[in-house]
């Protein structure tokens, strides 16, 4: 029989590792260079017991770094080797197949020592402004294009910072001071997390972790199987379709479900593409499970032992793509491929999943040039959300980034990073789909080049042609348009112009319905009316 005094200390303890995390979180937020980190929280932060197996992750942080960095840690200790490791270490990658999906995520990884003793590994990720190369967007033919490769390596050895690599990094980059405080702020993120987790054991008498690990992966695990043992047996398919580069991308999936596990199958997703839209299979990986683990354990806590039951197979395609394939904007599908996976769930589980929404973030990478003496160049990423789907029994949440979960960017923090004026960023009328419940808004964003300025910017978008469908009777939510304000269409991807004097008008695309209209209540559709929402 379990002593009831062992399970409270453990959980007490368990709840501390996840403050810990939370304050290593923080740190990364309140030291980040760039606005993605510093206001979007576009970052992730755990820690992991010896064999790099994850524990806990912060509450802050997007399922698709949280998710890739699960993996990322084993790959650090493979090619650095224990024997390599040392007391105030820190080791980088932005290697997308072993990292988090594309050269503009840093990932670094800092053994945590007590006394000689590895206790475990923080880690954390955060996306930079800046990586050199093309640019953040999809025009490069190959990863050698899209910014410079760090391979796993030493960011620091014994607490002494790699002077080489710092200039390495200064003679690539074009924000270099921005990109290497990012850095400078990831090392200092997790020396936070080892410090407090120290202080942890030593208060509570801990010489390792093992006992708490141990606990934390038996309880998570055991509720885990339980929740799949309680899922209908059988295999279910969902085909979606959307922009591409220049043509329409097919995405498929096969969810299938087994003793003990869920399985993601990939077959049938169209193949490799030759611009920079295709997916390495561990961000894909994140999000599929991420996808499952919604449905499946909203509750149970994320770690090694509660994803492990969730699987991803697939043939080389377009989300698993090999190296060195272009994938600088892999979280466009990335992100379409939760509302891919719960289209296969909705017809296991009927009536318990929420319809389709903008899916991918419509972020904007805006490198502004001076068009007369005295301007100012600068590089500015700004990242925007569309609506959420309709829930079964709740209207979809408007300009909300689901699945990536990060945070809106104000308009003040984006005017202050370079000459840009947003003159308009409001919730879009009509654009949720109509049902029992309404999917969520979209919004219109425009955005101009300060006076005397012109800016090339990266287009990031989709739902522009096929918009996101609505579920059990619900209508689609409005499809996206991205135009200069003179009415020019522009394109959903690629690298394009905005001249001194224009705007860059977005439309981003709202949530599909859920439901039959006709059971929409009288005082559901006055009170739209009454906000705005609709206008008919």
């Amino acid at each position: 029989m379990t002593d009831p005094t062992f399970e409270i200390r453990m959980q007490v303890m368990w709840n501390r590792l996840i403050s810990v995390v939370e304050e290593q979180a923080m740190t990364l937020l309140r030291t980040a260079f760039s606005t993605s980190v510093r206001e979007a929280g576009d970052l992730s932060a755990g820690v992991f017991d010896p064999q790099g197996r994850m524990l806990a992750q912060a509450v802050t942080g997007t399922p698709g770094h949280v998710n890739t960095m699960a993996e990322a840690v084993l790959h650090f200790i493979a090619e650095i080797g224990r024997q390599n490791m040392f007391p105030g270490d820190t080791y980088v990658t932005n290697d997308p197949w072993k990292g988090t999906g594309h050269l503009h995520d840093i990932t670094m990884v800092s053994p945590s020592f007590k006394g000689d003793t590895l206790v475990g590994f923080f880690a954390c990720t955060a996306h930079v402004v800046d990586v050199g190369g093309r640019g953040f967007g999809a025009d490069g033919k190959s990863v050698y294009e899209e910014g410079i490769q760090i391979p796993i390596m030493k960011f620091a050895e014994r607490g002494q910072v790699n002077a080489d690599l710092i200039r390495l990094l200064r003679a690539n980059v074009r924000e270099a001071n921005q990109v290497v405080g990012d850095f400078y702020s990831l090392a200092a993120c997790n020396d936070v997390g080892h410090q407090r987790l120290i202080a942890m054991m030593e208060e509570i008498g801990l010489p390792n972790l093992d006992a708490l690990g141990a606990f934390i992966f038996s309880r998570t695990r055991t509720a885990t199987l339980e929740r799949i043992a309680a899922l209908p047996r059988g295999s279910w398919v969902n085909t979606m379709i959307t922009d591409g580069y220049d043509q329409p991308v097919k995405l498929q999936a096969t969810v299938e479900t087994r003793d003990g596990t869920v399985n993601v199958d990939l077959t049938g997703t169209d193949g490799i593409s030759r611009w920079g839209i295709n997916v390495p299979i561990i961000y894909t990986k994140a999000y599929a499970c991420y996808a499952l683990k919604c449905v499946v354990a909203p509750d149970i806590p994320n770690n090694w032992a509660s994803l492990e039951p969730f699987t991803v197979s697939s043939p080389e395609n377009i989300l698993n793509a090999p190296f060195p394939a272009p994938v600088s904007l892999r979280h466009v599908f990335g992100h379409m491929v939760p509302d891919l996976v719960l289209g296969a769930l909705a017809q296991a589980l009927p009536g318990k999943i929420l319809a389709e929404g903008a899916g991918a973030l419509w972020n904007i990478h805006m490198s502004v040039k001076p068009t007369a003496p005295g301007g100012q160049r600068a590089e500015i990423l700004m990242f925007n959300s569309g609506g959420m789907g309709a829930r079964p029994e709740a209207d979809g949440l408007s300009a909300t980034a689901f699945p990536s979960g990060v945070m809106t960017m104000p308009i003040e923090a984006t005017e202050h990073t370079g000459p840009v004026v947003i003159w308009r960023k409001e919730l879009r009328p009509d654009s949720g789909g109509d049902g029992q419940y309404r999917g969520g808004l979209g919004q219109i964003i425009e955005i101009e080049p300060a006076r005397g300025h012109m800016m090339e910017f990266s287009a990031m978008f989709d739902r522009i042609g096929p918009a996101p469908r609505g579920r059990d009777g619900g209508q689609a939510g409005a499809n996206g348009i991205a135009m200069l304000d003179d009415g020019t269409r522009l394109r959903p991807k690629g690298w394009q112009q905005v001249p001194e004097g224009r705007r860059l008008v977005l439309h981003l695309p709202g949530g599909g319905g859920y439901g039959d209209p006709e059971k929409r209540s009288p005082q559901a559709r006055a009170d739209d009316l009454s906000k705005g929402y609709v206008t008919k």
